[in-house]
């Protein structure tokens, strides 16, 4: 399952906001912060994610395609996909993956996917379509 959204800026800047660790908590709803010895990650990363709900919990990053895709597993346990598809030199597309067990977790997911959209796009972090 998967949500997506499509955006005005090229694929590399959105790729560099998803693989850098300590943007995450401007555009993952659910993670307040992350402690990670690379900012960003690649394949293998290793780290903690805080949580909304307060607590800390190991990731690892469990797939990497430099410059399209990442996988990871939070607490031991396969979580979200990360994918960047150009569209083009200014646009791309941000797909949020989540396993079929995960389902619920889709909304939070389109949330991420309209706040990675309006950073890129400098339209701040609210996940609305206009201006914070």
């Amino acid at each position: 399952m998967e949500t997506a959204v499509e955006v005005e800026a090229p694929a590399p800047a959105a790729w560099e906001l998803l693989t850098d660790t300590r943007r995450w908590p401007e555009w993952g709803p659910s993670v307040t912060g992350v402690e990670c010895g690379e900012r960003f990650i690649g394949p293998g990363t290793t780290g903690w994610v805080r949580t909304v709900i307060g607590l800390r919990v190991p990731f690892r990053i469990t797939d990497f395609e430099a410059g399209r895709r990442w996988c990871w597993e939070v607490a031991g346990i396969p979580a979200t996909g990360h994918r960047v598809e150009p569209l083009g030199p200014e646009r791309c597309r941000v797909v949020f993956e989540v396993p079929l067990l995960a389902a619920p977790y889709l909304a939070v997911c389109r949330v991420a996917a309209l706040k990675t959209r309006d950073i890129l796009e400098g339209r701040g972090t609210t996940g609305k379509d206009g201006p914070s």
